[in-house]
């Protein structure tokens, strides 16, 4: 299964969306909280592009040396329709500063020192230290997860439905042969979670691992390939 670090570092480069919070800031439209951008640096710190006019960046500004704490929030929704739709959260919290010339017209470029970070997700909760996150690398499907799991969902339900005969036999007394709903939840380079919902509204969440770790789509497709094969057995 992925760290905590490897999933809070996704998260982070990921396209989800994000809110930059500066505790005790008074902001009535979180819309100038959002950076326009996000990456991660060579130390783990995150370089964070806002308007210039955002209330973040003239509090940074007209902060003392260190710069004042903040939190960058990021929620992470599944990108097909299924009931309790958010997957999961993560925080990265530290000190913010200016990074002038790094920024385009209209807008500034702010450097978050990271701290500590905290994820709570599918997986569970877990607090992520500043150099585990540092040295984390990225779920390498991560650009590709959402055209994938779209493509399963409108295209192969019925393979996916059949992947509940690998559950094991109490799981799989929970896995009619038609259910209301198997949706393709998440997908990462360890595996594929769907979630299952009966008829009456219940659900809840399956995880089939890919006989190895993938490192690219070429490999996922042979990973896929295998699962469907040997539902089919």
């Amino acid at each position: 299964m992925p760290s905590a670090a490897e999933r809070t570092r996704t998260l982070v480069q990921s396209t989800c969306s994000s809110v930059l919070l500066i505790p005790g800031l008074d902001v009535g439209d979180s819309d100038r909280l959002m950076p326009v951008s996000r990456s991660v640096g060579p130390d783990g710190d995150l370089f964070l592009e806002l308007p210039a006019d955002s209330p973040v960046v003239r509090a940074t500004t007209d902060a003392a040396d260190e710069g004042p704490a903040a939190v960058l929030e990021i929620t992470d929704v599944a990108p097909v329709s299924v009931p309790h739709r958010i997957r999961g959260r993560a925080w990265v919290s530290g000190r913010l500063t200016t990074v002038p010339g790094m920024s385009g017209p209209g807008r500034m470029m702010l450097r978050l020192e990271t701290c500590e970070a905290y994820v709570d997700d599918l997986w569970g909760a877990q607090e992520v230290g500043p150099e585990e996150f540092r040295d984390a690398e990225p779920d390498p499907l991560a650009g590709y997860e959402t055209e994938l799991l779209q493509h399963l969902h409108a295209g192969h339900g019925e393979q996916l439905a059949s992947l509940c005969g690998l559950l094991s036999e109490q799981a799989a007394g929970r896995c009619p042969a038609h259910l209301p709903s198997v949706v393709p939840l998440a997908l990462d380079r360890y595996g594929l979670r769907l979630r299952l919902c009966e008829a009456g509204g219940r659900c809840y969440d399956a995880r089939f691992e890919f006989p190895a770790p993938v490192r690219d789509v070429i490999e996922l497709r042979q990973a896929m390939y295998t699962l469907f094969e040997a539902a089919e057995l």
